[in-house]
């Protein structure tokens, strides 16, 4: 008896999230995405080509400031409030780039900056993106080592 009341209650539950919960569009929600994240390339893209032709950059340099400029970019619009406003038009194609990453980092560095600078910002800061972090530092030492066993066995 307790069971059939559970899964009663669990389908009027289910029947009352979906008779209130907004409806999504989900071919306008993609386009956006790809709008906004394809638009976030052009600018780097921008960036770069400038970088490349008032500066003589090239290479790593070339990657490395264009790099730094866009997560300046992200962290100066997440500072604005601006980045927040992206991202709920855009969803994921604000969240891929590396503007995205440097959102993550500071968005909670802002919120608990309240807390002082230990406890708050540097404690928090990598609350999102510090897992990614983790697990790509991981991820790219594993591929490393793999890819040093491969060169040992193959030389």
């Amino acid at each position: 008896m307790t069971k059939y009341k559970d899964a009663n209650f669990n389908q009027d539950y289910i029947n009352y999230v979906k008779k209130i919960a907004p409806k999504t569009n989900e071919a306008r929600s993609l386009w956006h995405a790809f709008l906004v994240g394809g638009f976030i390339c052009v600018i780097g893209q921008f960036i770069r080509y400038f970088l490349l032709y008032a500066f003589g950059l090239y290479g790593d340099e070339l990657a490395g400031a264009t790099s730094m400029i866009l997560i300046f970019l992200g962290c100066l619009l997440t500072g604005f409030g601006v980045y927040d406003n992206i991202g709920h038009i855009a969803g994921g194609g604000s969240i891929v780039p590396i503007t995205g990453f440097a959102n993550s980092v500071c968005s909670p560095a802002m919120e608990f900056k309240s807390e002082g600078f230990v406890y708050g910002l540097a404690a928090k800061m990598f609350v999102v993106a510090g897992p990614i972090i983790v697990y790509g530092i991981s991820a790219s030492v594993l591929t490393g080592l793999i890819y040093f066993i491969i060169g040992l066995f193959t030389a």
